[in-house]
């Protein structure tokens, strides 16, 4: 499948790049190629410069949001929360419409440092708002309450013996996206129903940030335990 990931940040590559690993053609969109090839310094969490990693990735394209969004069949918006709506606006709603749109952003403010607030809760989520703005498009919401690299390497905490979940209202778009998750290795996949479900996975960051800080860093995971008998 063609697949275009928008965004170069830690989960943008990490997704790109394990998604080309089990056998996709992947883009990935940025706002200006230029731009984004000339940075020569590390990002704000120490990550090297996109242009040293990509070299690192050559089978995978970087493209404009707009030019990734009409490459890919399916689109993974892996940007910040803050930047969501404008990324997409700039990737282009035609080019949006009709194809399953992955929403892995989380709607956290750092504005006035940490702890984050949030954008948008209770009665609304950032998966929703980009439903509405983008109503042609298949949004749905995985893969936010964990790290970049649990993301697509779920194996890697204890065998993989732990919890993803998906909400969207197009079911046929969320088994698409089943799909890819099992082939990132997730067994433990729970479907909360329709995109309304996103308020509670985008509201469980908090938790999620400072259990990172009790844990000592990101490499856990939430696991649901069920009942037996």
């Amino acid at each position: 499948m063609r697949i275009s990931v928008l965004g170069t940040g830690m989960v943008g590559r990490a997704v790109a790049a394990r998604l080309a690993e089990v056998g996709h053609d992947v883009a990935v969109g940025t706002r200006g190629v230029d731009a984004t090839m000339a940075r020569r310094e590390p990002d704000a969490m120490g990550n090297p410069p996109f242009a040293t990693w990509l070299a690192g990735h050559p089978h995978l394209l970087l493209e404009t949001f707009a030019n990734a969004a009409r490459y890919g069949e399916l689109v993974v918006n892996a940007t910040e929360g803050t930047a969501t709506p404008a990324a997409l606006r700039a990737a282009g709603a035609d080019n949006l419409a009709g194809k399953v749109l992955v929403d892995v952003s989380n709607a956290l403010d750092f504005s006035r440092g940490f702890p984050p607030s949030l954008l948008v809760n209770d009665e609304d989520s950032l998966a929703e708002q980009v439903q509405r703005e983008f109503p042609q498009a298949r949004v749905v919401k995985t893969l936010n309450t964990m790290n970049a690299h649990v993301m697509v390497h779920p194996e890697s905490l204890g065998g993989g013996d732990h919890t993803v979940f998906v909400a969207g209202n197009d079911a046929a778009a969320k088994a698409t996206v089943v799909s890819l998750l099992q082939q990132f290795g997730w067994h433990d996949v729970i479907d909360l129903g329709d995109l309304s479900a996103a308020r509670g996975t985008e509201m469980i960051l908090p938790l999620w940030l400072r259990l990172m800080g009790a844990l000592g860093g990101p490499a856990f995971n939430f696991k649901v335990v069920r009942a037996t008998g």
